[in-house]
C-alpha cells in the first residue's frame, strides 16, 4: 500500500492524509491473508472505558478509502453507544472487504479470528451487516473475543429481542415528552423496515392497539406482518416503501437503512418525532439540527437501539436474559434525560446526546485514573 512508502513527496502526502483520518483513533489494524482472501480493517476508537467492542460487517466496498471511512465512523459511534448504555467497553468496529454472498468461507473467518486474537483482548467483535452468527462460530475457534454467539455455544441468542424492547422504551419516553403520557395505543407510527427488529416493534405496537403504517421491500415480510396483525387490536396499513416518509403518522420509526434523514426526506416529513432502531439515521449531523429547527423530536439512534449491544456485552460475563432486560429499561431514563437537556438548553437532541456521553466518559475516565494499569482487571473477560 502506498501509505507505507516514503520514496516520493506524493507518497508522503498520502501517508500524512491517511494518518490524519485516523487521528481520533487509538489503533487501526489492516488485516491481509492471501491464502483465504481476507482483507479486513479493525478500528479501535477508544479503550478508556474498557476493551473496544463493535460488530464486523462484510461489504464489497468500491475502494479501500470507502472501507476505511466506514470503519472509522462506525467505531467512533460505538464509543458513544457504549457510554450512553453505561457499559464498561469502548468503541471499535471491523469490516471485511468482500461480497458476503460469494466470498465467505470458514477459513476466511478463522483467519479473521486469528487477527482479532492477536489484539490480546483489546477488541471484541461479532455479527453486523453481511455477517451471521454462524460465520463467527468459525472465528470463535480461533479466539474467545467474540460477542453475540449462538445459545448453543454459550451465547445470549437473538439480540433483536432486547433491541426491539429498547425501542419500545424509547417510544414511551418520546410519547411522554410529546404528549405527556406513555399510552402507545393513542399514537400512530410509520415503521420503515420489517426485519427482525422492525417486525417485533410493529407487532408490539399492534398488540397495544396502535395504528401502524408499515413498509418493507420484502413481500414476505409484508405478508408475515399482515398475518400477525389479524386478531390484534391495532390497525395495520401497508404503504409502498417510497411513501413511508409521507405517512400520516405521529412518529416515524426507521428500522432499516441508514442515511434516511437527509435534505430530500426532511422536506417530506410531517411527523412529530423520529424514534427507531436503524443505525446512522442522519446522513450528516447537521440534519439533526434541521429536525430540531422544524420542531421534530429526534431520538438519537445510538441510544434507542442499544438493547442488542447491551446483550452481547452482557454475554461476555455469562448470558443472563433477566439482567439484560433490566439494563435495557434504562434506555427510557437516558432518553428522557437527553430530551430534557435539549429542551432546557435549547439545543438539538443530537447535541444533548453527545454532551451526555462526553460527560459520562470524562467522569468514568477520571474515576479510572485512580488506578494504575496493573491494578485494573484484565480485559480477557471470559
Amino acid at each position: 500500500m502506498s501509505f507505507l512508502k516514503t520514496s516520493s513527496k506524493n507518497d508522503r502526502n498520502e501517508s500524512y492524509d491517511l494518518m490524519s483520518k485516523m487521528m481520533e483513533h487509538e489503533q487501526v489494524i489492516f488485516c491481509n491473508d492471501p491464502e483465504t482472501g481476507l482483507r479486513a480493517i479493525i478500528a479501535i476508537h477508544s479503550t478508556k472505558l474498557g476493551p473496544a467492542i463493535g460488530g464486523c460487517r462484510m461489504h464489497p466496498y468500491e475502494t479501500f478509502d470507502d472501507a476505511l471511512e466506514d470503519v472509522l465512523r462506525l467505531s467512533k459511534g460505538m464509543s458513544y453507544k457504549c457510554a450512553a448504555a453505561d457499559l464498561d467497553f469502548g468503541g471499535g468496529k471491523s469490516v471485511i472487504i468482500g461480497d458476503p454472498k460469494t466470498d465467505k468461507s470458514p477459513e476466511l473467518f478463522r483467519a479473521f479470528g486469528q487477527f482479532v486474537d492477536s489484539l490480546n483482548g483489546r477488541f471484541y467483535t461479532g455479527t453486523d451487516m453481511g455477517t451471521t452468527l454462524e460465520d463467527f462460530v468459525h472465528a470463535y475457534k480461533e479466539t474467545k473475543n467474540i460477542a453475540g454467539i449462538p445459545e448453543a455455544y454459550g451465547g445470549g441468542g437473538d439480540s433483536s429481542i432486547p433491541t426491539s424492547q429498547g425501542v419500545i422504551y424509547g417510544l414511551k419516553a418520546t410519547c411522554h415528552m410529546l404528549f405527556d403520557h406513555e399510552d402507545l395505543s393513542a399514537v400512530s407510527y410509520a415503521i420503515q423496515g420489517l426485519g427482525k427488529v422492525g417486525f417485533k416493534v410493529a407487532k408490539r405496537l399492534l398488540e397495544e392497539g396502535a395504528t401502524v403504517y408499515a413498509s418493507d421491500i420484502s413481500t414476505e415480510n409484508i405478508e408475515t406482518i399482515q398475518l400477525e396483525a389479524k386478531g390484534l387490536p391495532g390497525k395495520l396499513h401497508i404503504v409502498e416503501p417510497n411513501d413511508i416518509y409521507l405517512a400520516d403518522a405521529d412518529i416515524f420509526v426507521p428500522c432499516a437503512f441508514g442515511g434516511i434523514i437527509n435534505e430530500t426526506t426532511i422536506e417530506q416529513f410531517k411527523f412529530k418525532a423520529i424514534a427507531g432502531a436503524a443505525n446512522n439515521q442522519l446522513l450528516e449531523e447537521k440534519h439533526g439540527h434541521e429536525l430540531a429547527d422544524r420542531g421534530i423530536l429526534y431520538a438519537p439512534d445510538y441510544i434507542i437501539n442499544a438493547g442488542g449491544l447491551i446483550q452481547v456485552t452482557d454475554e461476555l460475563y455469562g448470558p443472563n436474559k433477566e439482567r439484560v432486560l433490566l439494563k435495557t429499561k434504562e434506555i427510557y431514563n437516558t432518553m428522557m434525560e437527553v430530551y430534557k437537556t435539549a429542551k432546557t438548553q435549547n439545543i438539538s437532541t443530537v447535541e444533548a446526546a453527545n454532551q451526555y456521553c462526553d460527560n459520562l466518559m470524562a467522569k468514568r475516565e477520571k474515576r479510572n485514573s485512580f488506578f494504575t494499569r496493573s491494578d485494573k482487571p484484565k480485559w480477557n473477560i471470559r
